[in-house]
């Protein structure tokens, strides 16, 4: 049962922010060229093109266009998709409007609307969607915003959507430090470096080893933009900066609820270009379980954005880390401000026509010590379309809305779009997922729903016989220093893990055994390695690996039934992992069969979709004494077939 109140007060800040932004400021103006329409407020001047609804030129600061002029005008700034029929080759395709209108229009805003209509007779086969690319500009703000309501029409063509997103390529004379956060700021190679005169392509087409930069500096550094991803939940501020004009050009996202895949779904930021993005939906860091896949007509609609472009200055001499400084400053004002008041759209709900969900999560595991509830802290809690636990990981057609829970489980889900949703939780130190029981929360406008206490108890059979890792969803282990031949500054005394090449280093750190890891003795933050990877053999050959875990049982009853063991996976690519008991040349106790296809290893990450194995181990197959598991990975295609393991429990039968 939960408690549902009536409409609660909401959207204050916004209506306060963009007051404070459109007083004493020049109008917006709006001016129609045929080909082009102009957006002018006296501080950002924006070119787009007409009826296409391709952003050709930012002017801003002086600067006559940030945007890469030396670029094709369809190449600058531009929403795009990649999409395919049914069981046939991906898409890519930048969606030209064919159908022009001016959605609203004043001295404080002006919103423009490009439709891409669909044609099913078109030719080649267009994407089944209509695409309302709509942009708008405010009085007195730094910058400009671009939101699209995609609609799939009952009884159209079946297709899958496999990616969206929104790119501006920048001026690459001008834009050459990037920001990512506060300890990711620095020199970028220039997209010249990118070229075999410059820089050796490694083993994928997207890492270059830079052998004779332009950037001296840079030398010896590899560039790849899949080390610069970041996840959903922090990926809310990033751009570029003109060191030469101290100008910022940035991507700010004041919502994740138009994302897909949670909190935890990575995807790419800004990059050599420069580049820079807004990732809507993706297959990244999780595989073809994250492309939706539209059958019998279904009938589908879902706003994307707003997110708003922000441009900044400092006067000359100041240093870049200063235009970042305001930029992260900007973008807590942009959170405060949504649900933004001025999008001129039925299907985007205002902050009174929201809700809110409040609760407390405790935990109970009657296995820990000591056995008593205890609060949920720092737990991750999120509506999304209804399901089974866990499938928020692999949803893209809804909208998703998570919160962090304070130190005693307290969680409070704000700006709720009206729906049907199921509320889920995962939880630092506590393994699996968490889904509320009692059927689907529905949220309508102006609910504030207090469902009381909740309680989550873990997978659990009996008492812990041993543990390695802390459960986080992350993978467990050390991560070692990268090949000195493929370093990348900004990574060597944070996130190593991003750095290229860490496949190879497990054959060069096991050259003749595989990671032997004793219970009681070894430590897993120094002694197990990140990633459960093959080795190359001498002839270059990807051969598989068996990890053995060596533990004593003080007694062991045969009678006893099954101990349990717990394997919760990280991340996994396109691997296949057997558990053998006591002997590596017996039949194995349990197969995964093939799983994952995250290629997270191959982009610099150690998370991606979370899976928890639970293994019956019969006691006979146990004695009293030194025992061990061996885990094998049978599969080894090549260097990114891997598991990564986010925690290890053996559990003994119930007490």
């Amino acid at each position: 049962m939960f408690r549902r109140f009536a409409c609660f007060q909401c959207g204050k800040d916004s209506r306060t922010f963009q007051h404070k932004m459109s007083s004493c400021a020049p109008p917006v103006t709006f001016s129609d060229h045929g080909n082009k329409v102009v957006l002018d407020n006296g501080i950002v001047k924006v070119t787009i093109s007409k009826p296409s609804g391709l952003v050709t030129g930012v002017s801003y600061a002086g600067l006559d266009n940030c945007l890469e002029c030396h670029k094709n005008e369809n190449s600058r700034g531009y929403w795009d998709l990649n999409w395919s029929e049914t069981d046939a080759k991906d898409i890519f395709n930048v969606p030209f409007g064919a159908e022009f209108k001016i959605v609203q229009s004043n001295d404080d805003i002006v919103e423009l609307s490009f439709v891409k209509p669909f044609d099913a007779d078109h030719q080649p086969p267009m994407a089944p969607l209509s695409i309302d690319k709509r942009f708008a500009m405010l009085r007195g703000s730094s910058g400009f915003y671009s939101y699209g309501i995609y609609d799939h029409c009952a009884g159209w063509r079946d297709f899958n959507l496999n990616q969206t997103r929104i790119v501006f390529m920048l001026r690459k004379d001008k834009f050459n430090y990037m920001a990512l956060d506060d300890k990711k700021l620095r020199l970028m190679p220039s997209p010249d470096n990118m070229c075999d005169s410059r820089s050796q392509q490694l083993a994928y087409k997207e890492a270059r080893l830079l052998t004779d930069p332009i950037e001296h500096s840079l030398k010896g550094e590899v560039d790849d933009k899949y080390m610069y991803s970041c996840d959903n939940k922090d990926n809310k501020v990033h751009g570029w900066m003109s060191k030469h004009d101290m100008i910022g050009f940035w991507m700010i996202t004041a919502s994740n609820e138009f994302r897909n895949g949670g909190p935890l779904k990575q995807d790419l930021t800004s990059h050599t270009g420069p580049a820079c993005l807004s990732m809507f939906h993706s297959a990244h860091y999780a595989g073809i379980d994250l492309c939706p896949q539209f059958r019998n007509g279904e009938a589908w609609r879902k706003v994307f954005g707003p997110v708003f472009i922000y441009l900044n200055s400092k006067p000359g001499g100041t240093n870049v880390r200063d235009l970042w400084e305001d930029a992260k400053e900007r973008m807590l004002q942009e959170e405060k401000a949504w649900p933004y008041t001025w999008p001129a759209s039925s299907d985007y709900p205002m902050a009174r026509e929201r809700g809110r969900v409040s609760g407390r999560l405790l935990v109970h595991d009657k296995y820990a010590v000591p056995n008593k509830l205890r609060s949920a802290t720092d737990a991750s809690v999120g509506l999304a379309l209804p399901g089974e636990k866990g499938c928020w990981q692999k949803e893209s057609k809804g909208y998703q809305f998570w919160t962090q829970a304070d130190k005693k489980g307290n969680f409070t889900i704000k700006n709720v779009r009206p729906g049907t949703y199921d509320l889920y939780a995962f939880v630092p130190g506590a393994i699996g997922d968490y889904i509320r029981q009692g059927g689907p929360i529905v949220v309508n406008p102006g609910d504030d729903i207090q469902l009381g206490g909740l309680t989550y108890e873990p997978p659990r059979y009996g008492p812990t016989v041993w543990e390695i890792g802390v459960p986080d969803r992350h993978s467990i282990g050390y991560i070692p220093d990268p090949d000195p031949k493929y370093v990348n500054q900004l990574f060597v005394n944070n996130d190593k893990y991003r750095n290229y090449g860490l496949w190879e280093r497990y054959a060069e750190l096991y050259p003749d055994e595989d990671l032997v890891y004793t219970v009681g003795t070894s430590d897993w933050t120094k002694d197990w390695y990140f990633a459960h990877c093959g080795r190359r053999d001498c002839n270059g050959e990807w051969k598989p690996t068996t990890w053995q875990i060596k533990f004593n049982l003080s007694s062991c009853d045969a009678t006893q039934g099954c101990y349990k063991f717990r394997m919760a996976i990280a991340t996994s690519n396109q691997a296949a992992l057997q558990v053998k008991v006591n002997d590596p040349c017996s039949k194995a106790i349990f197969d995964t069969s093939g799983i994952g296809r995250d290629n997270t290893l191959a982009r610099h990450g150690i998370h991606g979709i979370y899976v928890l194995f639970e293994i019956d181990i019969p006691a006979a197959r146990l004695h009293t004494g030194e025992n061990s598991f061996y885990l094998n990975q049978r599969r080894a295609t090549g260097p990114f077939s891997v598991v990564m393991y986010d925690y290890l429990r053996l559990e003994a039968p119930p007490s």
